[in-house]
C-alpha cells in the first residue's frame, strides 16, 4: 500500500481562511493570498482543498503551476490555469471580452487568428486583460485562480500576478498562490503585498507531534493511538513535521516489510535504527534498488530532466521504442513516483518535487555528469530545431555535466530569443544566467546582450551601469560595431524615456567606437536618435532644417539597406519636425510611414502611422472617421496603450462636438483601466477631457472636481497645461461671462508655450485668443494675418474662431459684405461645434450691432435658445441682456422648474432665484452674481431674501452651506 492521507491534518486554520476569501469573492470582495512554505509542508493539498470547495460552491476554477524543470516559459502558470478551466467549460463568449483577445491570445490558444499580429502586448496590457477575463468568469458566482510553485515562474508571470493582487478589490476574484521562501521575484512580490496590505501571506508551519500521530493514522487507516510508539517517533524524529517526508518515511517502512498488519492494528519488525535510512534520499535510493532495471533506469533519466519532463524528449534521450517506454511509464506511475500532467498529454510530472531532487542526488557524482552528458547529447543530435525551451534543458544538462561555457552559450541563444519575442524580463533571466557561467571570450556579448535586455524591460539604470562596465574594445573591429548597436538600441529607449543625459551620453559611446565612417546603416540609426534628442524639452535646439535633413536622409538610407523600423522612426520624427510648416507635409511622412509598415508587416507602427493621421484628419476637419479607424486598428492588435491613447483624442473629439454621452461613456471605458496600467499620458488626457466636457457645458463645480484628478496625476507637470488652461480654462469662464479670468488663463496659456514649444494647437493661440484680441480692440489686422497663416490656424477649431475674427476686422473697416461672407464660411465650418458656434455668435454679435453689420440680434436669439437649452444660465442670460440694450425684445423664460431640485421646488423657489441658488456654493459677492446672470445687484438681493425666506436659513452663510449640500451632487 502507498502511505497517503485521505485528510489534510494541522491545517484548521488555514482552511477557515480560504473558505472565508471564497465567501468574500462570491460577493464581489476580491482576495489574493499567498500559501509560502518548504516543499512537502502541504501547500499543493490546501491548494487541492480550495479547489475542491470552488467546485462545490459553482465557482469556475483555473489551476496553473510554474515548471520545476529549471525552464524558464513566459507565463507558462496562467496558461496552464487558463486552460485547465477553458478545457471543460469553452472559452467564454461575452462581447465585453472581444476587445482582449489579441492580448489575451498569448494565455487562450483559441484566440489565437491564422494571421500573425507580429505584436508583443506589454505585461500590463497581457495583465489588464487578464483582470477582466477574471471579472467576466466570476460575474455570477465568483471565480478562483490557483497559481502554484510561484518560486519557480517567470519574471513576467511575477509581474502579471503583481498587476492582479493590486487591482482585485470590488471584484469577484480570489487569487491563491504558492511558493517557497526563496530569495527571488516571486517571494519579493509577496513580501510586498503584504506590506501593502493587498494580499495575506501565511506562512505553513511542520506538523506537531499530535498532528504527526494524527497524520500517521489516517495513512495507515488506524486510530492515532494504535501508531506504534517507536514508528511514531521515528517520523517525529526525521520528517521534521514535513507531511511528505512523513509519507516517504513511512513508505520506506511499509515497502521494507518493517512495518506491518497485525490483525486490527500494525506492528514493526526488527530494530527502528541502523537498517533504517537515516535521510531521505537514502530512502529513496532504496526504493529505487527495489525495482526492476528498466523502471529504474527510466525515472533516473527523467529526473535528470527535471521534476516535469515530455515525452519526446525522454524517448530521444532514451532512444526506446513506444512499446517499451509506454510499460516502463505504467510502471512508473504504479509505484507513485510520476503520474500523467493533467495539463499536457505528452507530459508527465514527479508526484512531488523533492522526488526527482533526490533521485538524482541518490547518483554518484560522476554518474550524474555522465548521464546529464549523455541526454545533452542525444537532445541535440535529434535533428529537432532547439526552440527556447529545448536550449534551456541543454543549457541545465550542459551545466550538470559540469560544461559550464557550453551552457552559458545555450543560456545566452534562449535569452536573445526571448528578447527578440518581447520577453524582456524573461531574457533578463537567462542572460543573467549566462553571464554568471560564460568564459572570458563570450562574457562581452553575453553583458551586451543583457544591457539591451535590461533597458527594454525598463530597467534603464541596470541597462547603463552593464555598459559602463564593459572592457574596451578596438576601434574600427567587429566587436566595435556590435558594441556601437548596443549603445544604440539603449539610446533609444533613454530617448523614449526623455532621459536626455542619458541618450546624449550613449549616442556618443556609440559614435566613438562606429569611428569617423560608419556605415550607412549605423549613420541613419544614429541621425534618428539624434533627431528625436533635439525635440526634448529643455534639450539643445538645433536647427530644424539640419535635423530635418538629417532626418529625411537616415530614412531613404534605411529604406535602402532594409532597416524598415528605423525608416519608420526617421519618418515619424520627420512629421513632427513637418507640423512646424502645415498638416500637408506632416501627413506626407505619415503616409510614407504606413506604407513602410504595412509592407513589411510592422504591425506597431502601422497603427502608430494611423493614429497619427487620424489626429490630423480630425484636428483639421472635426472629423474623426480616421481616428475611429485606428482606435479599431490598435484593438484588433491588442495594444491596450495605443487604444486607451486614441480613445483620449475621441474623447476629446466628442467634448469638441457637444457629443457629451459619447464622452462620458469613452472616459468611463479607458479611465481607470489606463491608470492601472500606467498609461499615464493616456490618463492625463482622458481627465482633461472629462474637464473639459464639465467646462463646456458651464458647470463649473463639476470642471474644478476634474480638474483636481488631473492635477492629481500630474497634469500641471505635463505638456497638457496649454490644453488645460486654454481649451477647457478659457471656454468655461467665457460660458460663465467671466471675460477677464478668460483672458487670463489665455495669456497664462500663452507664456507656457513661449518656455515650452509644443504642437497642441487646441490651446487657444491660434483662434479664440486672437477673437478676443480683435473684440478688445487690441489685436489689429497684421497680427490677426500672422495668426491666420500659421499651422494651427488650419485647426478646424481654430479656424472657426479665426473667422470671426476676421468677420469683426471686416465690419470694423465698413466692408459689410465681407464681413457678412465670412460669417457664412463661420456658419458652414462651425456646424459640427456646436458649443463653440453659439459662443461664438454671442461673443461677435454686440461687436456687429455698435458697427452695423450682420445680423446680431439673430446670432443673440439663437446663442439664448441654445444656452438656455444646455442649462448655461449666464451665457443665456447675457444674450437676454445683450438684447435688451440693443432694443430688441426679448421672450421671458418662465420655465426651467424641472432643474429645481423637488426639496426646494416644493417650497415655492422660483427658476430664477434657483439661478442664483446654484452660484452660492462659490460665496460671491451680489455683484458678482449681477454680473454673471446678467440682472441689477437690487434684483439679487431680493431674490437672496427670497431664498432664506423660503428655506428656513437663518443667515447667508448657512444658505451658502445648505447650497453646497444640495448642488455637490447635481450635473
Amino acid at each position: 500500500m502507498r502511505a497517503n492521507s485521505p485528510v489534510i491534518v494541522g491545517r484548521d486554520a488555514e482552511i477557515g481562511l480560504l473558505g472565508s476569501a471564497l465567501d468574500a469573492a462570491r460577493t464581489r470582495s476580491g482576495r489574493s493570498l499567498f500559501l509560502v512554505g518548504e516543499a512537502g509542508i502541504g501547500k499543493s493539498r490546501l491548494v487541492g482543498e480550495c479547489a475542491y470547495r470552488a467546485y462545490g460552491l459553482g465557482m469556475p476554477v483555473l489551476r496553473g503551476r510554474a515548471g520545476s524543470t529549471g525552464l524558464v516559459v513566459p507565463f507558462r502558470p496562467l496558461v496552464e490555469a487558463l486552460s485547465s478551466h477553458f478545457r471543460a467549460a469553452g472559452t467564454p463568449t461575452d462581447p465585453e471580452l472581444v476587445p482582449y483577445h489579441p492580448a489575451l491570445a498569448r494565455l487562450v490558444p483559441e484566440w489565437r487568428t491564422s494571421a500573425v499580429s507580429g505584436y508583443a502586448e506589454t505585461v500590463v496590457e497581457l495583465a489588464e486583460a487578464l483582470l477582466r477575463l477574471l471579472s467576466v468568469l466570476g460575474r455570477d458566482a465568483g471565480c478562483v485562480m490557483l497559481l502554484e510553485d510561484l518560486h519557480d515562474c517567470d519574471r513576467e508571470t511575477v509581474a502579471v500576478v503583481e498587476y492582479v493582487v493590486d487591482n482585485l478589490a470590488g471584484l469577484p476574484v480570489m487569487l491563491l498562490g504558492t511558493l517557497r521562501p526563496e530569495p527571488g521575484a516571486a517571494l519579493d512580490l509577496v513580501r510586498s503585498a503584504e506590506q501593502r496590505h493587498t494580499a495575506t501571506v501565511t506562512e505553513l508551519r511542520g506538523l506537531g507531534d499530535a498532528e504527526v500521530r494524527a497524520l500517521t493514522g489516517a495513512c495507515l487507516e488506524t486510530p492515532p493511538e494504535l501508531v506504534p510508539e517507536a514508528v511514531h517517533e521515528r517520523l517525529v524524529a526525521r520528517a521534521a513535521g514535513n507531511p511528505y517526508l512523513v509519507e516517504v518515511l513511512l513508505d520506506d517502512l511499509l515497502d521494507t516489510g518493517r512495518l506491518r498488519r497485525a490483525g486490527d492494528g500494525w506492528e514493526t519488525a526488527g530494530p527502528p535504527d541502523g537498517a533504517l535510512p537515516s535521510r531521505i534520499l537514502r530512502s529513496w535510493a532504496a526504493r529505487l534498488d527495489r525495482m526492476d532495471e528498466p523502471v529504474r533506469d527510466l525515472l533516473l533519466t527523467a529526473a535528470t530532466l527535471g521534476g516535469q519532463f515530455s515525452v519526446p524528449v525522454l524517448q530521444t534521450v532514451t532512444g526506446l521504442a513506444d512499446r517499451a517506454l509506454f510499460t516502463h511509464l505504467r510502471s512508473a506511475v504504479e509505484t507513485g513516483v510520476i503520474a500523467p500532467d493533467g495539463a499536457a498529454p505528452d507530459r508527465y510530472t514527479f508526484r512531488h518535487a523533492l522526488t526527482a531532487e533526490a533521485l538524482v542526488s541518490s547518483l554518484a557524482p560522476a554518474e550524474r555528469a555522465a548521464l546529464a552528458r549523455r541526454a545533452s547529447a542525444a537532445v541535440q543530435r535529434s535533428g529537432e530545431p532547439l526552440d527556447e525551451d529545448l536550449r534551456q534543458l541543454v543549457a541545465s544538462l550542459e551545466l550538470a555535466a559540469g560544461n559550464r561555457a557550453g551552457a552559458a552559450r545555450q543560456f545566452a541563444e534562449a535569452g536573445r530569443r526571448m528578447l527578440a519575442s518581447g520577453s524582456h524580463g524573461s531574457a533578463v533571466v537567462l542572460l543573467e544566467r549566462a553571464r554568471s557561467l560564460a568564459a572570458e571570450a563570450d562574457l562581452g556579448s553575453v553583458t551586451e546582450s543583457l544591457a539591451v535586455a535590461r533597458a527594454e524591460s525598463g530597467d534603464l539604470d541596470g541597462a547603463l551601469a552593464l555598459a559602463g562596465s564593459l572592457p574596451p574594445v578596438p576601434a574600427g573591429s567587429r566587436e566595435a560595431d556590435a558594441r556601437g548597436d548596443t549603445h544604440l538600441k539603449i539610446a533609444w529607449v533613454a530617448v523614449m524615456a526623455e532621459r536626455a543625459a542619458d541618450t546624449a551620453h550613449q549616442i556618443e559611446a556609440a559614435r566613438a567606437l562606429f569611428g569617423p565612417e560608419p556605415s550607412p546603416a549605423r549613420r541613419a540609426s544614429l541621425s534618428v536618435v539624434d533627431g528625436h534628442l533635439s525635440l526634448l524639452p529643455g534639450e539643445r535646439r538645433q536647427e530644424p532644417e539640419a535635423v530635418g535633413r538629417a532626418a529625411r536622409e537616415a530614412a531613404e538610407t534605411a529604406e535602402a539597406e532594409g532597416l524598415p523600423v528605423v525608416a519608420c522612426q526617421a519618418w515619424q520624427l520627420l512629421a513632427l519636425l513637418s507640423r512646424e510648416r502645415g498638416f500637408d507635409a506632416a501627413d506626407a511622412c505619415l503616409e510614407r510611414m504606413l506604407t513602410l509598415s504595412t509592407e513589411h508587416a510592422l504591425p506597431l507602427w502601422r497603427v502608430e502611422a494611423l493614429v497619427r493621421l487620424g489626429v490630423n484628419a480630425f484636428m483639421r476637419t472635426g472629423d474623426a472617421a480616421r481616428l475611429h479607424s485606428a482606435r479599431a486598428a490598435a484593438a484588433e492588435l491588442g495594444s491596450l496603450l495605443l487604444a486607451q491613447t486614441v480613445d483620449g483624442l475621441l474623447a476629446m473629439n466628442a467634448v469638441m462636438c457637444a457629443r457629451w454621452e459619447e464622452a462620458e461613456e469613452i472616459t468611463v471605458r479607458s479611465v481607470e483601466a489606463s491608470a492601472r496600467i500606467g498609461n499615464h499620458g493616456a490618463h492625463r488626457y482622458l481627465l482633461l477631457s472629462a474637464a473639459a466636457a464639465a467646462a463646456h457645458r458651464g458647470r463649473r463645480r463639476e470642471t474644478e472636481r476634474a480638474l483636481a484628478a488631473f492635477r492629481r496625476a500630474g497634469g500641471e507637470r505635463s505638456a497638457l497645461v496649454p490644453l488645460q488652461l486654454g481649451f477647457c480654462g478659457a471656454v468655461g469662464a467665457l460660458l460663465d461671462e467671466d471675460r477677464p479670468r478668460a483672458l487670463a488663463e489665455l495669456e497664462a496659456s500663452a507664456a507656457w508655450e513661449r518656455d515650452h514649444p509644443s504642437y497642441y494647437y487646441l490651446s487657444g493661440r491660434y483662434g479664440l485668443h486672437p477673437l478676443l484680441g480683435v473684440l478688445s480692440g487690441g489685436t489689429g489686422r497684421a497680427e490677426y494675418e500672422s495668426v491666420a497663416s500659421s499651422p494651427g490656424a488650419a485647426l478646424a477649431w481654430n479656424r472657426q474662431f479665426l473667422d470671426l475674427a476676421e468677420a469683426v476686422l471686416l465690419g470694423r473697416e465698413g466692408d459689410r459684405t465681407a464681413a457678412g461672407q465670412r460669417m457664412a464660411a463661420f456658419d458652414a465650418r462651425s456646424a459640427a461645434f456646436p458649443v463653440a458656434r453659439h459662443l461664438g455668435l454671442r461673443l461677435v454679435a454686440e461687436a456687429a450691432f455698435a458697427d452695423g453689420w450682420g445680423e446680431p440680434a439673430v446670432w443673440l436669439r439663437t446663442a439664448e435658445e441654445y444656452f438656455y437649452a444646455a442649462g448655461v444660465q449666464p451665457a443665456a442670460a447675457a444674450c437676454r441682456t445683450a438684447l435688451r440694450q440693443a432694443g430688441v425684445s426679448v421672450t421671458q423664460r418662465r420655465g426651467g422648474r424641472d432643474r429645481i431640485p423637488s426639496s426646494l421646488r416644493t417650497n415655492g423657489v422660483t427658476p430664477r432665484e434657483y439661478e442664483v441658488f446654484v452660484l452660492l456654493p462659490e460665496r460671491p459677492g451680489n455683484q458678482q452674481i449681477a454680473q454673471r446672470l446678467s440682472i441689477s445687484p437690487r434684483t439679487v438681493e431680493k431674490h437672496l431674501a427670497s431664498l432664506l425666506s423660503k428655506t428656513g436659513r437663518p443667515n447667508r452663510s448657512a444658505l451658502c452651506e445648505f447650497a453646497a449640500e444640495c448642488v455637490a451632487d447635481q450635473p
